[in-house]
């Protein structure tokens, strides 16, 4: 150890030799210092005339530290090349302010750099240098505590996550009358698995109900795990590969163990490029399963038919905000537009967009990092009147950073925004398919059977009981109807009088006799039981055998109509339970 260093500047400098890569050490030597980058940042827009927010400024604070005891130029002539190292922990605080105060790590001034200078590359490097001894601002070193310790990065318990979850999947079963909408956990086997951000739990947890709805209406096969469900990561943060590795693999793990076959991470820029795009890098594996933004998940559910949207149902006038992380680390850029042009009515650009959108202030963690929340909210007023020129009511990012760092600035600097993200408005587009209300038949439920030796009547009679829901039995003669009464317990008989082998009385006394079946209801359908009919005379049959009265005697010819009400009066009559 150097006499005139200290413990923190000597363990820094032995650090960076083991984690400058070769994509570091070229961005670091190619700076040409032309000054193309310096109107790219919002820091330096925000703050005219303060040379020390410039890209190219920022980057000498590590480039001298590479030249001073990597590069060998810096040994030759240290004078020339500007090589300087770090000698007090004064100095380290002072690097700590630039790399972690003054850049968000958004990348906008690598894309105007014709020499190709990555400047987040080797400013992530440095935070991560600073973070192995100990140098951070405490907001950092508090998240990166509760996602190393608890398993995501707010502290969110694992009762209070599965709570938030049956909550909410109360609320969307309420909201569509729908007891089948399910928030499914830990289900083994489904095509996807769904991780989110735990900002979602502690502050929106409406977002996870939007996706649930979705995933719903969309019959999907999904689930979210009960471990692992964090997919954010501060190693893309402090710079800490190793933690990031970890953090990652979490999300990994927790896929591979529910044997799910695609990973869907909901709206968050860090999340995803975290998890898809770098966190293999980090745990030096390949990828185990499929990964792919919710924003990909529910395009592809509109242009499929397996949801349908009407953007007439969001009218207000709507800008989209990109994500740095998602749109210029990783490419994700016209899908959200082409979901968006499907979901709302009113779309306007704000300019500049895409992979020049600028930085909405909150990234990098700065959101974590109150000790530059000024500093940050005046370097906002460039996304401010970006946001304002639009006259847009509404602006969408797909990021939970943004959103808060959009929502600060908004609130800041008085502008009439609100703040949504994709998942909502595609939410509110819905088109829900009315379930068919099913009417029931008035004769539905009941069974029926009709005694009577003409088939015939038998099949008129089916026919219109069947039509009106009803089971129907049918039999020939008495001795069949008996048997029939005895196995199929019929709710209600037709009975016939005039019937071969035994007449239609006999068997009425015959089932009036037998406590079993004394109660069953009998409608008598037949002829020749008028008061000038002479063959049948059923009222003094039923009287001389003290027998009780049918339920009713209707003459032959059929009148459909007349048997219909009969035949209901009697069984509503008898359960009670149809009006």
């Amino acid at each position: 150890m150097s006499k005139n260093r200290s413990w923190k500047a000597e363990k820094l400098i032995e650090r960076m030799r083991q984690k400058v890569t070769r994509q570091m050490m070229l961005s670091l030597e190619a700076c040409v210092h032309c000054g193309l980058c310096t109107d790219q940042c919002h820091y330096v827009l925000a703050n005219p005339g303060d040379v020390s927010y410039a890209p190219a400024y920022k980057a000498d604070k590590i480039r001298k530290l590479f030249k001073a005891h990597l590069d060998w130029t810096g040994r030759a002539a240290p004078w020339w090349v500007g090589a300087r190292s770090v000698y007090t922990d004064a100095e380290l605080e002072e690097l700590k302010d630039t790399v972690f105060g003054k850049c968000t790590n958004c990348r906008r001034c690598s894309l105007a750099c014709p020499m190709g200078v990555d400047m987040a590359v080797f400013n992530r490097m440095a935070r991560g240098l600073l973070c192995h001894v100990g140098v951070m601002p405490e907001g950092v070193a508090v998240v990166a505590k509760d996602q190393w310790e608890i398993g995501n990065q707010m502290g969110v318990l694992p009762e209070e996550y599965l709570e938030t979850l049956e909550w909410m999947e109360e609320e969307l079963q309420s909201e569509y009358n729908d007891p089948s909408i399910k928030i499914p956990v830990d289900q083994p086997d489904r095509d996807v698995v769904y991780t989110i951000n735990p900002r979602e739990v502690k502050y929106d947890p409406r977002t996870i109900a939007e996706a649930a709805a979705i995933f719903h209406f969309a019959g999907e096969s999904w689930t979210m795990p009960s471990v692992g469900w964090d997919q954010t990561n501060f190693g893309l943060f402090n710079g800490d590969d190793e933690f990031g590795g970890a953090v990652a693999r979490r999300v990994y793990d927790a896929a591979v163990a529910l044997r799910g076959k695609k990973v869907v991470i909901s709206e968050c820029g860090h999340g995803y490029r975290s998890t898809r795009c770098e966190g293999p890098n980090w745990g030096r594996l390949d990828a185990p399963v499929p990964m792919e933004s919710a924003v990909i998940t529910m395009l592809r559910y509109v242009k499929e038919g397996r949801i349908k949207v009407d953007k007439s149902k969001n009218t207000d006038p709507v800008t989209y905000h990109d994500s740095c992380n998602i749109a210029r680390s990783c490419g994700l850029i016209e899908e959200p537009r082409e979901l968006l042009n499907l979901v709302c009515s009113d779309f306007r650009e704000m300019h500049p967009n895409r992979a020049e959108n600028y930085c909405c202030t909150g990234g990098g963690g700065a959101m974590s990092m109150s000790e530059y929340a000024p500093r940050r909210l005046k370097s906002a007023k460039i996304k401010a009147d970006q946001l304002k020129a639009t006259g847009a009511k509404v602006v969408v990012t797909s990021c939970h950073n943004c959103v808060d760092g959009l929502f600060d600035l908004i609130r800041h600097y008085k502008l009439d925004m609100q703040v949504k993200q994709l998942v909502s408005l595609t939410a509110n587009a819905l088109v829900v398919p009315v379930k068919p209300v099913r009417v029931m038949k008035p004769l539905e439920g009941y069974k029926i059977l009709v005694i009577d030796d003409e088939p015939d009547v038998r099949v008129y009679l089916r026919m219109i009981f069947k039509d009106q829901g009803a089971e129907v039995i049918e039999a020939p003669d008495a001795n069949q109807g008996i048997r029939a009464i005895k196995s199929d317990k019929p709710d209600l008989v037709t009975l016939d009088l005039i019937l071969p082998k035994m007449t239609g009385e006999k068997l009425y006394w015959e089932i009036k006799k037998d406590e079993h079946f004394a109660s069953l209801p009998i409608v008598v359908v037949s002829g020749y039981i008028g008061v000038e009919a002479p063959r049948i005379d059923f009222h003094r049959f039923i009287t001389e055998k003290n027998l009780p009265e049918p339920e009713a005697i209707l003459e032959k010819p059929i009148n459909p109509e007349k048997v219909l009400e009969t035949v209901r009066t009697v069984l509503e009559k008898k359960n009670n339970i149809r009006n």
